[in-house]
Formats: structure tokens, sequence, C-alpha cells
């Protein structure tokens, strides 16, 4: 009987110490993106990559909280694909669990390094990276492994220190078949099919420069 109620404290005790807390800095971040109900911006895209040669795109962007961000343009159409989801609103729409990498230096700064791992089969998500500014309350960089997408990874710089939302974004991608962040239409493209067929891993960079943003 003695036994058998140490081992019951003992698996007590075990659980408890696997319980995971979520990490107080990325709930920080996390609950002021979540104050963003929707927001509206201007872009201008620029798409780098070996087989596409696309010319210097403008267009607006609607996004509202719950709803798949929108945009809209006089000579293309832009449907999003992956990540283009600045309010990270899809990595966090199930539940997940959190792991502190400690800190590291990103682009000239200090970021601390948080993994982020949904426990919840209906995620697409696998795992992602997050390089916090915990100074300023938001998300430097990014990347993020798919199930079933690919991985994509996100550079993200700020108009000033209050800025929430970012004012330019790089995106870059790799994935195995043709499946890059944008679908987009426009007869003023060109793409490269040989040098697409010939290639083991596409690869290439979304450059966003974002202003005039609506925030409510």
């Amino acid at each position: 009987m003695i036994r058998l109620l140490c081992f019951f404290v003992w698996m007590l005790y075990f659980t408890g110490t696997l319980a995971q807390e979520m990490d107080a800095d990325l709930m920080r971040i996390k609950n002021r993106m979540d104050a963003i109900v929707q927001f509206s911006a201007d872009l201008q895209l620029d798409l780098e990559a070996p087989f596409i040669n696309m010319p210097t795109k403008l267009a607006s962007m609607h996004y509202k909280k719950g709803k798949d961000t929108k945009f809209s343009s006089n000579d293309f159409v832009v449907l999003p694909k992956r990540g283009l989801d600045f309010a990270f609103s899809e990595l966090f729409e199930h539940p997940f669990i959190t792991v502190n990498r400690g800190i590291e230096i990103k682009n000239n700064k200090e970021v601390k390094v948080v993994n982020v791992i949904p426990t919840d089969d209906r995620s697409d998500m696998a795992v992602a990276t997050l390089y916090l500014d915990v100074k300023n309350v938001r998300i430097a960089a990014s990347e993020i492994t798919t199930k079933k997408n690919g991985t994509y990874k996100l550079i993200m710089e700020y108009e000033n220190k209050q800025s929430i939302l970012p004012s330019y974004v790089e995106v870059f991608f790799a994935m195995e078949k043709l499946k890059i962040p944008l679908n987009f239409m426009g007869s003023d493209t060109q793409i490269d099919r040989k040098t697409m067929r010939n290639m083991d891993t596409k690869t290439g960079k979304v450059i966003l420069q974002i202003s005039n943003y609506i925030i409510n």
C-alpha cells in the first residue's frame, strides 16, 4: 500500500514536470496581435525566383480576424498560400506548446528563440521557430514547417518601435514542387519552365513593402 501511494505521488510529480507553461513573452505578443480585429494596407510586391520573371506589382491587402487575407489589384490577382499571415492567426488557431530555445543575435538584433509545436492534429503546422523582439513586443522573424506545403521563412522590419505590423517583409520558400507562397496572374510574368524542371528544389523570395496601414 505504501509503495502504491509513493508511486502515485511520483506520477503526479512527473506529470507536473512535463506540463508545459506557455512562454510568457510569446503570449504577450500573441495577446497584442489578437487585439487586431482587422486591417488594410497598400503593398508593393517583388518576386525573386530563378525560373520566374515578374515585374513589380502593386496591390491592396485586407485582413479580418478569422478569415483568409484578401488581396486586390488592377493588373493581377493574388491568392495567399503561405507566409502572408502577419498576425500568425493560423499558427495560433489550434492548441500548442512552446519551448524556450534561449537568446540569439539575428540580423544584428538580440532575439528570444521559441519553438511553437501544435498539439492538435487539425493544425497544418508541424513546428514553428519564432524569433521574438521581446523589448518591442513583436515577432522579428519566423521559420515555419507545414505538414503539406513545405517550409517558409519570414524576416520582418517595422517602421518604428510602436509598430505591431511590419512595413517590410521577406518571405523565403523552398518546396519540392512548384507551390510558391503566391498564386498570381499577369500577362507580363514569364516562367522559364526548362529551368524550373531542371531544379531539384524550387527556391525563391517574395519581398513586400507595406504602407498606409489602417488598423482596427
